[in-house]
């Protein structure tokens, strides 16, 4: 007998949608752009030739539409990786789960999932309004604790060891090869450290104290097999790790709006994130 997800697990709204995105099955291309900023959806579909849909609920918007004959969709995830923990496991159920039945589907869908988002440099030499594709991603966050993945547990105890932080549990996740080769050949490659918040989580201070200020300096100086890390934000190892166990692919594209090692920020933002958007969407 094949196994039906229960009620309290796949949860459907009263028009048979999954519950936080509010998307039918039909709603979504394979083909997803991620993006954190729901007013970002907007700013990447006005360059679709058509818009077939748009729905919203909460701080996930999603529109559908053409370029040309290649059917797109522009996810809003929200900031952080418990937002994508919510949007990874939907957006594969609507795919790879009849939700008539509750029933996993026997032939398996594999979405490719491109993330355009901002982010910080942790080397000098990464100039501000760069682009940045993340090769591999650090999780500083705990989402990859709770799922079965497969793991090279010795680098990841050398990255713990590192940092030296005991409330941190680094894990270490791989981007889409076939996804980044699409992308223009000038982007930089790198490794991306996903932080669980802006302000202390990133090394910041405005009033309260942290416990430990030398997160910059161990992540600038962090040796990940002979390479540096690059660049820090708040979902890419959410969306490889959970790419990788739900059989997705996904590449995160980073516009490098900051430098946390100069302490300089980019002067012209909107203009360098609209031209990535054009220039995402033209390789795809």
């Amino acid at each position: 007998m094949e196994y039906q997800i229960p009620e309290s697990e796949l949860i459907l709204n009263n028009d048979n949608s999954i519950y936080h995105l509010h998307l039918l099955p039909e709603d979504i291309a394979e083909t997803i752009i991620f993006v954190g900023d729901q007013e970002r959806v907007p700013e990447v579909s006005k360059y679709f030739d058509s818009i077939e849909l748009k729905k919203a609920k909460r701080e996930f918007v999603t529109h559908t539409g053409f370029i040309g004959k290649k059917r797109i969709s522009v996810v809003s995830t929200g900031i952080g990786t418990d937002n994508i923990d919510i949007v990874m496991n939907e957006l594969d159920a609507l795919v790879n789960v009849d939700l008539a039945t509750r029933t996993i589907k026997k032939n398996h869908t594999a979405l490719n999932i491109i993330r355009i988002g901002t982010s910080g440099a942790l080397q000098s030499n990464i100039p501000i309004n760069s682009v940045l594709v993340s090769e591999q991603a650090i999780g500083l966050d705990s989402l990859m604790l709770f799922y079965e993945r497969e793991k090279d547990e010795v680098l990841e105890q050398s990255i713990k060891q590192q940092l030296g932080f005991d409330f941190i549990n680094p894990y270490l996740v791989n981007g889409s090869k076939a996804l980044s080769d699409l992308l223009p050949n000038n982007y930089i490659k790198g490794i991306t450290a996903t932080c669980c918040g802006f302000y202390a989580p990133q090394g910041r201070f405005l009033k309260a104290k942290g416990v430990n200020n030398t997160l910059i300096q161990k992540l600038n100086q962090l040796n990940v097999n002979g390479k540096s890390v690059t660049n820090f934000e708040m979902e890419t190892a959410g969306i490889y790790g959970m790419a990788n166990v739900l059989g997705h692919h996904a590449v995160s594209v980073n516009c490098i709006l900051a430098n946390r090692i100069d302490n300089v920020f980019s002067k012209n933002p909107a203009e360098i994130v609209d031209r990535t958007i054009r220039e995402v969407l033209a390789s795809l």
